[in-house]
């Protein structure tokens, strides 16, 4: 019994560890054995878990809208939590167990007690909220979001007690026992609230995505997109003193991480079982941690198509051509040549494995096209900046761009212009002669834009979380509700420009008639998300999954 999907959330209580997987498996584990026990399901991805205090219960979040309550160690369903409207990212037991709080991608805050009933929603963010936990006599809530806020919340009224505002995104926060508040941001920095205000520690160089507090409130782990953990202590609530810090391995995902009885940090990979940190002997356990098979991209490129995802390998019609070694989320041709990258912000010759760039963030996606008779690429990292290489001959960095302080999500060019979304939901045109802003759309989708494609001319379309195709021009916007229920993950355009194909993180595609104006096409190929969408030279379209299969969609 083992995951087939990156591990996104992890928990801990005695010997016991419960990892939350991206193929919709909650499994739970003897950590002395590194042995699965017994397993739930939900209906989409498994954000994250948590353990009760007791240890008799685990509580999990997910994609599917809800939150499930399960018994240890049987892992039998005994209560779903409804009624979000979007992606529940956490769920988390109140100290005193009686009461269960989870927060979405709707902006709220829902607090149920253990038999899923809605006792009060917490409503204020503007953003996504992403994280939360509990003050320890159990009356309050905090929680982070993409606005740059953290708000505490009355439990029993669902009132906003006390704002912080940051400014910046902050993705995880825990609190200790004596009620302090260590959250970590997009800035790299450790956020300490407590009575004497809001203080900042500058921890790493890229954003902080996971931070935890051991059993004991001695310790604290941050784990960050450059690539590294860092361990503080927190002796008498004073300010955190590092005392270690450890590179993390490539199969190590640095959303998900907490802290064992022994001391030991186990954290979240994108392979088939959780890792551990040694943190006395500075030493990684990778044991059994095996890749997991999850394409994230698929190219049709001179009649052969690749294929790149998880496990970092680079397939050349379903053949292994290279090994990369790390997560890669996209393939670019140019000149002859194959780049690819991801988790470890290095940009790959895929044919080869030679790294040929170092970034200090991942890199999620690019584009390649001709300028002044230079062949460039342009690739968009996981903090906002675009890299532009001449891959004429040698590799070389011509620019660097800092366009957005959130991850890029997409790139297209057309007509001399790169157009680029963020996850923040902003949007962006460059110009690429003189890589002056020509335009940018601030709120360009009511949640995460996900992709964009090139159309024609400087027309481009963008899909998103919001379930919408939009499709921008110099001067006008359209808004084409899509029929997906689920996010809105990639989109491609065929060779005539006449369909545009959009792929779902629920498996769903969707074709939309550029001349028409319409959906003309609906169907699920597969259970698993759709990672990418790619046209081929044989009339057709091709959809990447995280099953790690690729389906073609007949235009």
């Amino acid at each position: 019994m083992l995951h087939e999907g990156p591990i996104a959330g992890i928990a801990a209580h005695g010997d016991f560890v419960a990892t939350a997987g991206y193929d919709n498996k909650l499994i739970l584990w003897n950590n002395k054995t590194r042995q699965a026990i017994a397993r739930g399901t939900h209906d989409h991805l498994v954000n994250n878990c948590a353990f009760s205090a007791d240890g008799k219960w685990i509580v999990s979040a997910s994609s599917d809208y809800s939150a499930r309550l399960w018994a240890v160690p049987t892992m039998r369903l005994q209560a779903v939590l409804p009624g979000h409207g979007d992606d529940v990212d956490m769920a988390v037991f109140s100290p005193n167990d009686e009461m269960i709080a989870t927060c979405a991608l709707d902006r709220m805050v829902r607090i149920f007690n253990l038999q899923g009933q809605c006792l009060t929603t917490c409503k204020g963010h503007t953003g996504n909220v992403l994280s939360l936990a509990w003050t320890p006599d159990s009356k309050c809530v905090v929680s982070t979001s993409v606005d740059g806020t953290i708000r505490k919340w009355d439990a029993a009224y669902g009132h906003e007690i006390q704002t912080t505002d940051l400014r910046i995104r902050t993705d995880s926060l825990d609190i200790s026992s004596s009620g302090v508040i260590y959250a970590g941001d997009d800035l790299g920095r450790i956020v300490i609230i407590d009575d004497n205000g809001t203080r900042f520690i500058q921890a790493h160089s890229a954003g902080i995505k996971k931070v935890a507090l051991n059993p004991q409130n001695s310790q604290l782990v941050c784990l960050s997109y450059d690539r590294s953990m860092s361990i503080w202590n927190l002796a008498d609530d004073q300010s955190p003193t590092e005392i270690g810090r450890a590179t993390l391995p490539e199969t190590i995902w640095a959303r998900a991480a907490t802290i064992l009885k022994d001391g030991r940090v186990a954290t979240g990979t994108f392979g088939s079982t959780y890792a551990i940190f040694d943190v006395k002997t500075s030493s990684w356990d990778l044991q059994d941690v095996h890749a997991g098979k999850a394409l994230n991209d698929v190219a049709h490129i001179h009649g052969y198509t690749y294929s790149v995802g998880d496990a970092g390998q680079v397939l050349q019609d379903g053949q292994a051509i290279a090994n990369m070694g790390s997560l890669c989320n996209f393939l670019v041709a140019s000149c002859d040549r194959i780049f690819t990258g991801g988790q470890m912000g290095q940009l790959f010759d895929a044919r080869t494995a030679q790294v040929l760039y170092t970034h200090f963030s991942p890199l999620n996606c690019g584009v390649a096209f001709q300028q002044a008779g230079e062949s460039l690429l342009a690739i968009g990292t996981y903090t906002g900046e675009v890299l532009v290489f001449n891959v004429s001959q040698q590799i070389e960095l011509v620019q660097s761009l800092k366009i957005y302080e959130n991850a890029i999500k997409g790139l297209s060019f057309s007509d001399g212009v790169l157009f680029s979304v963020c996850a923040n939901t902003d949007i962006a045109w460059h110009r690429v002669r003189d890589w002056s802003l020509v335009k940018n759309v601030r709120k360009a989708h009511d949640k995460i834009t996900n992709d964009c494609c090139a159309i024609e001319g400087h027309k481009f379309a963008t899909v998103s979380r919001d379930r919408t195709l939009r499709i921008w021009s110099d001067e006008s916007e359209e808004v084409y509700p899509s029929p997906h229920p689920n996010s809105v993950k990639c989109i491609s355009i065929n060779a005539d420009k006449s369909r545009l194909l959009t792929g779902s993180y629920g498996g769903t595609v969707a074709m939309f008639d550029l001349k028409e104006k319409r959906w003309t096409k609906f169907e699920r190929p597969t259970m698993s998300g759709i990672s990418s969408i790619t046209w081929d030279d044989n009339g057709q379209f091709l959809a990447s999954s995280y099953d790690g299969h690729i389906y073609p969609i007949h235009a």
